[in-house]
């Protein structure tokens, strides 16, 4: 496979699913059993809103990488991404350090940097909302101790911003804990429907992307697997690692 077509990688799809999923922590929302998918969208939708009104500011330092195996080849690039978030003014990305093939790491990793912040723009054009998504309740099932909702999610347009699977809500506290899904629309002729995990975990008062995992395979031969750690998080000057206890 001509090395150009990892470029085709569906990244902006994968980065999306963590847009809009971090929750803040009220301990007064109550949640039957019985609750229904709409009931369950609702209250999420709420934490979205306390999120924006509670989280202020924060800073992470990501670790972003690619690796690409087929035929002979077996590349890997790596970056380092220091990422600034305040209320007032958004995000900010500035690459701290990056290794490996410089091709991985132009066409791949940076590209991703830059569809994030392109989609910070419009974030209601890719959030879990009514407006983009059905939902349909699945079942219960625990994740790491905690009782959590499983929703399946289908786009209501073909968009390749959005995607299709399941989501996982944590019960007590209605944050996305877990995603399972791929892209709407395939990107690529070139390239399968990518696999994306996505995970968040509590850190402090606030649930947070912790890791997000993309694999995807080309069709004339090959596999390349995208992943983000989220590392650990300083929340309003408050050190919070994402490998915190559920």
């Amino acid at each position: 496979m001509p090395i150009s077509r990892i470029r085709a990688l569906p990244l902006t799809a994968c980065l999306f699913l963590a847009a809009g999923v971090a929750r803040a922590e009220n301990p007064n929302l109550s949640s039957p059993a019985s609750m229904t998918a709409p009931a369950i969208v609702e209250q999420m939708m709420r934490h979205n809103r306390i999120q924006g009104e509670q989280l202020k500011h924060y800073q992470e330092l990501r670790h972003y990488q690619v690796q690409y195996k087929g035929f002979s080849a077996n590349l890997v690039g790596k970056m380092d991404v220091s990422v600034t978030f305040d209320a007032a003014t958004g995000k900010s990305f500035r690459i701290v350090s990056q290794s490996g093939s410089k091709f991985l790491c132009d066409k791949v990793l940076k590209k991703a940097v830059d569809s994030e912040m392109e989609a910070a723009h419009d974030q209601g054009a890719t959030a879990l909302t009514p407006a983009n998504y059905k939902f349909e309740l699945a079942g219960i099932e625990t994740v790491d101790g905690r009782p959590a909702y499983i929703l399946a999610v289908a786009p209501v347009t073909n968009s390749k911003f959005l995607y299709r699977g399941k989501i996982w809500v944590d019960e007590a506290d209605f944050a996305v804990v877990k995603i399972k899904a791929e892209p709407a629309k395939n990107p690529s002729f070139w390239i399968l429907r990518p696999q994306i995990t996505f995970t968040s975990t509590k850190s402090g008062d606030f649930w947070l992307p912790e890791s997000n995992r993309s694999e995807t395979k080309v069709r004339i031969g090959g596999t390349a697997v995208f992943t983000i750690d989220y590392g650990t998080y300083q929340i309003d000057g408050v050190a919070s690692s994402t490998t915190a206890t559920r």
